[in-house]
């Protein structure tokens, strides 16, 4: 989604000249489509608070940025009753606020760059040397602290009520289920496996640099039971398509054979966590919690995060440790 798209999208952006341009650089440097559209729709609330309250954004200060983050503390959740945070009902939740500001913050920058500011109002947390005494230097906050949780992990009981409910789903879903619990995959890269990326002889699936977060290839191994699973949705899938290409199709009437998009694959989950009677779980696992919501037990300590990197430093027979019943096992009969 290049300028042109994110004006015709947010007309806002027509009466701005600079923001367009700043986010045309981003999509000209091969940036994600999700991600422009990200940076597009931060930038756009700060446009229109700007607009309303008769600021310039090139001459904004700090207090007119602090007036943006007020607004997104007391904005009102647009998700209702499908908020499963539980500090989200009144405002933004941290993380979100923090998604906001840093397309504020590189649009200023982008600003700086051209002559046209001398400073950023939003600013950038720094190190201060010698800034707590004993010249060990301190942390300078920046302009929303950053909050850490700790990622939720479902109990035994919950997990074993959640694959009870899975053994009921199609064999698409409960292959999906299984391949996200034993290789740790988020949404996305769940989602766009295609049928060269397995290696049934060795039992590992190749993640592709392209469709990871953090753009960095890896091989991960899956459980046997896992296997049997996905032996049989291979065949399934040959009903549908025997086309190479994407590996999970979609089996509606209106898409049928199509890849499977991860919207859908939301849906599933959030259909199985409702019928568990467990709302808290999901299948988007964001840079922080990693594969933890669909593979509990896997990585004891530390955020998945670090998981992957070590599995990355001794190599996927490493990372190949499970417990003693894999999830496979639990969701293919």
């Amino acid at each position: 989604m290049g300028a042109t798209g994110v004006k015709e999208r947010w007309p806002v952006l027509a009466r701005h000249e600079w923001a367009a341009g700043w986010l045309q650089v981003w999509a000209d440097l091969g940036r994600a489509p999700r991600t422009i559209d990200a940076y597009a729709r931060g930038l756009v609330e700060y446009l229109a608070m700007c607009e309303r309250e008769g600021v310039d954004p090139l001459t904004a200060t700090r207090a007119h940025v602090a007036v943006y983050v007020r607004e997104l503390t007391d904005r009102p959740s647009l998700r209702g009753a499908n908020v499963v945070s539980i500090d989200s009902g009144c405002g933004l939740a941290n993380a979100t606020i923090q998604q906001r500001l840093v397309p504020v913050r590189l649009f200023y920058d982008f600003l700086m760059e051209e002559g046209l500011r001398e400073s950023n109002p939003v600013g950038w947390g720094r190190y201060t040397p010698g800034r707590h005494g004993g010249g060990y230097g301190g942390q300078q906050r920046g302009l929303v602290p950053r909050l850490t949780k700790l990622p939720w992990i479902p109990t035994e009981q919950q997990w074993v009520r959640i694959l009870d409910v899975a053994r009921d789903e199609p064999i698409r879903n409960r292959v999906m289920l299984a391949l996200a619990y034993d290789a740790a995959l988020r949404r996305e890269e769940l989602c766009s496996l295609c049928t060269d990326d397995l290696d049934p002889a060795h039992r590992t699936l190749r993640i592709r640099a392209e469709t990871t977060k953090n753009r960095l290839k890896r091989v991960v191994p899956y459980s046997a039971s896992t296997g049997v699973l996905l032996s049989g949705y291979l065949t399934h899938r040959a009903t549908l398509s025997r086309a190479r290409g994407p590996l999970f199709l979609s089996e509606s009437r209106r898409n049928r054979a199509q890849p499977l998009t991860l919207w859908t694959w939301s849906k599933v989950v959030r259909r199985i966590a409702l019928a568990a009677d467990i709302p808290r779980f999901s299948g988007s696992c964001d840079g922080s919690v990693g594969g933890f919501r669909l593979r509990r037990g896997r990585v004891v300590v530390g955020t998945a995060r670090r998981g992957r990197a070590w599995r990355e430093r001794r190599g996927p027979r490493v990372s190949g440790t499970r417990r003693r019943c894999g999830s496979g096992a639990a969701v293919s009969y």
